[in-house]
């Protein structure tokens, strides 16, 4: 088992920026790591995912402006949003895929993006 503990949410205007941070904890080996967010009515949708050997995946609607990186040896992702729009406010879900095939989610941070 796999525990997710995420920070970094928050408050930003628009053109601010805000870095997000997921640490896993467990002795199960990891695959990929990610991020996904949430509007209320919708779907979670991908943000941005990054496997163990550094290839990324971002959404287009953040590719230029959110990044996305990884510290194996602490097994811990970031997301680095800069350049905020409001449509960015959401609920942000750290997801992990383990080698075995399943995936753990976090409990999510919200971030809003206003003036």
């Amino acid at each position: 088992q796999v525990q997710l503990v995420e920070s970094g949410g928050g408050l930003a205007q628009p053109g601010g920026s805000l870095r997000l941070s997921c640490a896993a904890s467990g002795s199960a080996s990891i695959y990929a790591m990610g991020w996904y967010r949430q509007t209320p009515g919708n779907e979670r949708e991908l943000v941005a995912t990054i496997t163990r050997g550094g290839s990324a995946n971002y959404a287009d609607s953040v590719k230029g402006r959110f990044t996305i990186s990884r510290d194996i040896t602490k097994n811990t992702v970031y997301l680095q949003m800069n350049s905020l729009k409001p449509e960015d406010t959401a609920v942000y879900y750290c997801n992990v895929v383990l080698l075995r095939g399943t995936s753990n989610w976090g409990q999510g941070t919200q971030v809003t993006v206003s003036s």
